[in-house]
């Protein structure tokens, strides 16, 4: 599977971006698909994971109430809406798939280029 996550860009706090994860390569719906992210400095970090067919979600505590992960298998995409964004989502995101639904980062066998969020305060 080969990913592609688009969408971040420069936000001020409080304002909303919609990050995209295009796969390509194989059964979309096989695989569930996590975002995470990693700031400057810290290690890569979990923030939301969907099921292959979508009917499961799990988040982050800290984005829980702000993020919406979702997909659109007939399009080979999951989203990632990010609401009332802080300067601490400042990242650059990742998007992940693997056949099991995880929020370990070890364990996800396909990676995206990551997307820059840069959220100013």
């Amino acid at each position: 599977v080969q990913l592609q996550a688009s969408g971040g860009g420069l936000v001020q706090a409080g304002g909303s971006l919609r990050l995209s994860c295009a796969a390509s390569g194989r059964t979309f719906s096989w695989y569930a698909v996590g975002w995470f992210r990693q700031a400057p400095g810290k290690e890569r970090e979990f923030v939301a994971r969907i099921t292959g067919s979508g009917s499961r979600t799990d988040y982050a505590d800290s984005v829980k109430g702000r993020f919406t992960i979702s997909r659109d298998n007939a399009k080979n995409t999951v989203y990632l809406q990010m609401n009332s964004l802080k300067p601490e989502d400042t990242a650059v995101y990742y998007c992940a798939a693997d056949p099991s639904y995880t929020k370990e980062t070890y364990e996800y066998e396909f990676w995206g280029l990551g997307t820059l969020v840069t959220v100013s305060s």
